[in-house]
This record gives structure tokens, C-alpha cells and sequence, in this order.
């Protein structure tokens, strides 16, 4: 029997980067534009954001942070101040040196009104939000101040790949300030746990949380903080970040204190933020070679129903059936809002409307006809079941789509889960760590290694021949890491293994 044809060509076996991008393209979710490196997110695209926005807002309120807005621009000056932030980011910055255009003799517009000290296209918030917090903190009483910002910025990508490295792109940037290092770690560490439990309990997606090595933190900070999860293609993705950044921004900034003795210190900061590198990420991590597949708990719309109407004279009938299922599905709740349902009449032909809406990754689509009419069923197909449909009442479906929709957000985590134990792996020496990596296939394109969990005895060469020879990185020093052992590079003591991975 011959195997049915993906709707996604290449499939993740034949060419995963292509196949990424055929998925994106599929699902119409966004695009390149003529800026390069930027990309326009389209509406199912852009739904799935607000849907992430929306959630996380409501958790950073619960937790008492504030929403504000900070400029796009930052004089260059302030980025001076903190040296090694500068330095982590000048190759990535874009800056604006003029004010205005001008026509020369040829009528070709030109930069004129240069200014008197160059601005930068916001690569991140830290020296711009800290110049402002230091006017606003001047005693005990004004901490801890927390702020959060949703926004874009820009960072100089020379590779950039829809949703996981654009030049602009979307994200959210909390930055805080507290009256100690204590309460400042605590903050740090409570983002991130918002971030996983985000990751796992609506995104679907498992992710191991740790801290960064030197060589990977945030420059400035003291300590960082992250959630990595594996992609299909058992590469690592950094979903999320979360910084203590001791008093470095706070002196740089001036960021100073009266405390409750009357001595006036310096306070402690943090910054955290998530971008739409989280869609990528659910992308990856959820896709087949069908389509996109999108976790119930952030899809724009949970259900679609597609009238079937092969013959005129019962097109009316079926319409209005169709019309009074969606008005009934969109008064069940599912993960505290109502189901969102929509009904898809356009005039094609019903196998194309199919299928654009399980390449969309759509949770569930319901189908109508004459013959269910007659026998009050539905044709129902969930997309964690691949593009099966089965025969399902129409009371049942009406009934129990929370609880269906539930089953697909925990299938999606189940089967992510597993995926990720199944590539994740102990290694005890030097020669089985190198031919995890390099047995398979060289070929970038292809599947290959997981994660290794690995003793280290944190001497940085060794990061550094990792990346050399395997274009392997240390992706996180797990948070239980605490299994001390022998290091697999030097066979000196190691205080606990490390999560080694390729990456994007």
C-alpha cells in the first residue's frame, strides 16, 4: 500500500531547516519583508502572540509587577557606561545617526542633520530603564520596584530565520529593583519559574530550567537563569531568560537608596524576558510533516466548523446546523475563557478547506453534511491525532470539548516529554560524549545527538574546545545538579553534571 503524501515537503527527516520554514508558510503565519531580516507576522501567526501576551500580562500582574513604556532610542552614552554590556552587544546594534532626509542635486535622498551623539535601535532596556529608576528610587519606601515592558527591539541578525533570530522582533522585558541581593535573587528565580510553568502548562513544551555558564550569561549580570527546551530536531532552544544583575546597572546608573538606617546603598536589579522565539519554539517542538500543530491553550481559535455541502438544496439546512453548533460550542469554557470557535463557509471545495486548516494546526476541525444532519453526528478530527476523523454525536462533542481539548494539551505534552527522555542521555567519558554528537550524520541538516548530561569541572576550555570540535555548547547547569562526580575532559572533580547540546 502506498504511504499517504505529507502535506510538508521536505518532511523533518529529509530537511528539517526547510521544513521549519514550509510549516510557517503552510500555516500563513508570517513572512519575510523587504527589510531584511524582519518579519511581518500574520494573523494566525500574531493570535498565537496575543494569546501568549495576554497570558503571561495576566501572571506578571498577579505577581505585582506594572506595565510601563521605555523609548526605542538609547544614547550611546548610556550603553558606555556599562562596559561589558556594550560589549556583549555592539555587534548587534543598529544606529541612527542623522535626523532627517535631504534631496541632493539629483533629487536622491540623503541623510543630513547629523546628531550630536548617535542613538541606538533598543537591542534591550537595562541602561535607558536604569537612568529613569535612578530618578525614581530614592528611598526604601520605593522598593521593590517592579516594572514590566511589552515591545520590540532590534539586534543585527547576519542569520536570521522566522521567529527564531529576526532582526526586530517582539518580546517582553521586566526589570526590577530591590533594597537586597536576596530579594533580588528571589525575583530572579520566581520569573523563571513563571517562564517554565508558561512553557509546560500552555505551550506544551517540557524544558530543563538551570543557570548559564560565565561564558553564556547576559553581559552585566551577575547570574543567569534559563528554561532550554529540545526541538524535534534534538537541538537545545533557549525559551526564556531571567537575570540577577547584582548592583553593576545600579552603579552604572546610579540607581541609589536611602535605607531604613538612614545609609544610602546602591540597589539590587533583575531583568527577564520571553520574545515570540516562544512560537518558533512551539513550532518545533509540536509540528509534523502536515503542518503546524498548536497546543488548545494558546490557538487563536480552538475549533473550526466546515460545512459540507455537495448539493444546493440542502446547503441552507446545513449552514443553519452549522451556525447554531458553533453558537453552542462557543458557550463551553476551556482554560478559563470560552471556547473560541469559528465557521468556515468560504466557497471551496472541502477537502482544500481541510486541509488549510489542519496546516494550520488548528486543535480540532468539525465537519457537517446532509447524512450527519439525519443522524445528529459530526466528522471530528483532533489534530494531535495527525489528519484521522471520526464519527462523533453532536451532544458528545458539545459536551465534552473541554475535556477534548484538554486531552490534546496534555497528549502534546506527554509525547514532547518523551521525545525529549528518549534523546536525553548520561555520558560517562570523553570518546562516547564526541560520537554522540558526530555518529549519525555531520550534515547540518540532518537529526542527530540530544542532550548529554555530563560531569564538568567548570574549567571554561573546555566550553570552548566543545564549541570548537562539535559546535557544542553547555546549555544550562541544571538547578538539581548536585550529583557530584569525576570530569569527563580533565578526570578532575565535578560538582554535577551539565546539559550539553547543540543549539539555536
Amino acid at each position: 500500500m502506498a504511504k499517504a503524501r505529507n502535506a510538508i515537503s521536505p518532511t523533518r527527516e529529509e530537511n528539517y531547516p526547510d521544513w521549519y520554514q514550509q510549516v510557517i508558510k503552510a500555516a500563513d503565519m508570517a513572512e519575510n519583508t523587504p527589510v531584511r531580516g524582519c518579519m511581518v507576522i500574520k494573523p494566525w501567526g500574531y493570535g498565537i502572540w496575543e494569546n501568549i501576551r495576554d497570558i503571561l500580562d495576566l501572571k506578571f500582574k498577579e505577581t505585582g509587577h506594572k506595565n510601563a513604556y521605555f523609548p526605542l532610542f538609547i544614547p550611546k552614552s548610556f550603553l558606555q557606561r556599562e562596559a561589558e554590556h556594550i560589549d556583549g552587544f555592539a555587534k548587534e546594534c543598529a544606529v541612527v545617526t542623522h535626523s532627517r532626509l535631504e534631496a541632493d542635486e539629483k533629487g536622491i535622498l540623503q541623510p543630513a542633520g547629523e546628531l550630536d551623539e548617535p542613538l541606538i535601535v533598543r537591542p534591550t532596556s537595562e541602561t535607558i530603564i536604569g537612568e529613569l529608576f535612578a530618578r525614581w528610587v530614592q528611598s526604601y519606601r520605593d522598593l521593590p520596584l517592579l516594572i514590566n515592558q511589552w515591545a520590540n527591539v532590534v539586534r543585527w541578525e547576519m542569520r536570521p530565520r522566522l521567529f527564531l533570530r529576526t532582526a526586530e522582533f517582539l518580546w517582553q522585558e521586566g526589570h526590577t529593583v530591590h533594597a537586597t541581593a536576596e530579594e533580588a535573587m528571589d525575583e530572579t528565580n520566581l520569573m523563571l519559574s513563571t517562564y517554565a510553568e508558561f512553557a509546560e502548562n500552555f505551550l506544551a513544551m517540557p524544558v530543563l530550567r538551570g543557570e548559564k555558564t560565565e561564558s553564556e550569561r547576559f553581559p552585566g549580570a551577575d547570574s543567569t537563569l534559563c528554561i532550554e527546551a529540545m526541538m524535534q530536531d534534538r537541538k537545545a532552544l533557549q525559551a526564556g531568560t531571567s537575570h540577577f544583575l547584582g548592583q553593576n546597572f545600579s552603579k552604572a546608573c546610579g540607581i541609589k537608596f536611602q535605607g531604613i538606617e538612614g545609609k544610602e546603598q546602591y540597589g539590587w536589579t533583575t531583568s527577564w524576558g520571553v520574545s515570540t522565539r516562544l512560537i518558533g519554539g512551539m513550532i518545533m517542538t509540536h509540528a509534523d510533516d502536515d503542518g503546524l500543530v498548536v497546543p488548545p491553550r494558546v490557538a487563536p481559535t480552538h475549533a473550526v466548523v466546515l460545512p459540507v455541502t455537495p448539493k444546493e438544496e440542502t446547503r441552507d439546512k446545513v449552514l443553519e446546523s452549522c451556525h447554531e453548533l458553533v453558537r453552542d460550542l462557543s458557550e463551553q469554557s476551556f482554560a478559563g475563557s470560552m471556547v473560541r470557535v469559528d465557521l468556515d463557509d468560504r466557497d471551496l471545495r472541502g477537502g482544500e478547506k481541510y486541509w488549510q486548516w489542519v496546516k494550520k494546526g488548528i486543535p480540532l476541525t468539525v465537519e457537517i453534511g446532509p447524512r450527519d444532519l439525519e443522524s445528529g453526528t459530526v466528522y471530528m478530527g483532533r489534530r494531535d491525532q495527525g489528519s484521522k476523523r471520526v464519527s462523533i454525536s453532536r451532544e458528545n462533542l458539545v459536551g465534552q470539548i473541554p475535556q477534548i481539548l484538554e486531552q490534546i494539551q496534555k497528549t502534546l505534552f506527554e509525547r514532547a516529554l518523551a521525545f525529549r527522555n528518549k534523546h536525553t542521555q548520561k555520558i560517562e567519558d570523553r570518546d562516547n560524549l564526541y560520537a554522540f554528537f558526530t555518529s549519525e550524520n555531520k550534515d547540518e541538516s540532518s537529526i542527530h545527538g540530544g542532550f548529554a548530561l555530563v560531569h564538568w569541572d567548570r574549567d571554561p576550555k573546555w566550553e570552548e574546545q566543545l564549541k570548537n570540535d562539535l559546535k557544542v555548547t553547555i546549555r544550562c547547569i541544571p538547578e538539581d545538579s548536585d550529583e557530584s562526580g569525576i570530569c569527563i575532559f580533565s578526570g578532575n572533580p565535578s560538582p554535577g553534571r551539565v546539559v550539553l547540546a547543540k543549539s539555536y
